[in-house]
């Protein structure tokens, strides 16, 4: 059975105990934290963690990026930032730090015809993974690719384009991948089958309705994904969130009507 978490902005609640409460309260039994400013909270998390008797499953980048930036202090800085997260997973005990590798058009030359400016990205992508591969390791963590919907960006948003590349990059156990069911239905040609043919290498899927609502609040077909999941042996992380930033929480009402869902579906 796949285990069941959910992003920390999706909690209803003014302070992260709350939040947490809630989330132990509607049987959820894990929470992915934001990377950012995480430095500064760890002792708050873990604290909040422990007394809500649920644990972290991730990290995520969110819309940091600059990995692929022409100038190389924006890529140090941004490299850094994901050194950082990684710890974070080891502090937490958590799973995986989920990064999407660029949003928008990119800024590289064009070196044509030696290289093109996707060809670069590539290339400088490729040597990321393979500089942080190791340090995944040693924290015990996955480092896990996420591809956008191309109004998000221009490099990567589909899934087998993020496994080329994972391939590339040596197919380091500690190199995974991240999907989303809201950015897979608008790129994969065909939704269930991309996710079956890469369930094996997923460390997360974020579930986001066509709407990028909470499942059960659009079309996606939820109840074919739990079949399809459950033949797989899919035991990775389900993530409730991960289509857009939401303008506020869900209301705990709407969260336990959206596991209502998820369990006529298959999916916790």
């Amino acid at each position: 059975m796949p285990k069941l978490a959910i992003q920390e902005a999706l909690l209803p609640g003014i302070t992260l105990p709350q939040r947490l409460q809630c989330a132990a309260a509607l049987g959820i039994s894990a929470v992915e934290f934001p990377a950012a400013g995480l430095d500064g909270r760890i002792d708050e998390v873990d604290a909040a963690l422990a007394a809500a008797g649920i644990s972290a499953c991730g990290i995520s980048m969110g819309a940091r990026d600059g990995w692929l930036a022409a100038d190389i202090k924006t890529r140090d800085a941004a490299a850094d930032a994901l050194r950082r997260a990684l710890t974070g997973a080891l502090d937490l005990g958590a799973d995986y730090v989920a990064f999407v590798p660029h949003y928008g058009k990119g800024d590289l030359p064009d070196l044509s015809p030696a290289a093109s400016p996707r060809d670069l990205q590539r290339e400088l992508l490729i040597w990321l993974l393979r500089g942080a591969s190791d340090l995944a390791a040693a924290m015990d963590a996955a480092l896990a690719m996420l591809p956008v919907n191309r109004y998000e960006s221009a490099f990567l948003t589909r899934l087998d384009a993020a496994a080329s590349l994972r391939q590339a990059a040596g197919d380091h156990p500690n190199i995974r991948l991240a999907a989303s069911t809201f950015h897979a239905a608008l790129e994969e040609p065909d939704l269930l089958a991309s996710l079956r043919a890469h369930a094996a290498a997923l460390s997360a899927l974020y579930l986001a309705d066509s709407n990028s609502r909470l499942p059960g609040e659009g079309y996606l077909p939820f109840a074919a994904l739990g079949e399809m999941l459950a033949a797989k042996s899919y035991s990775g992380w389900l993530v409730l969130g991960g289509g857009g930033m939401p303008s506020a929480a869900p209301t705990a009402a709407a969260l336990s009507d959206c596991l209502a869902f998820l369990r006529r579906c298959g999916l916790c």
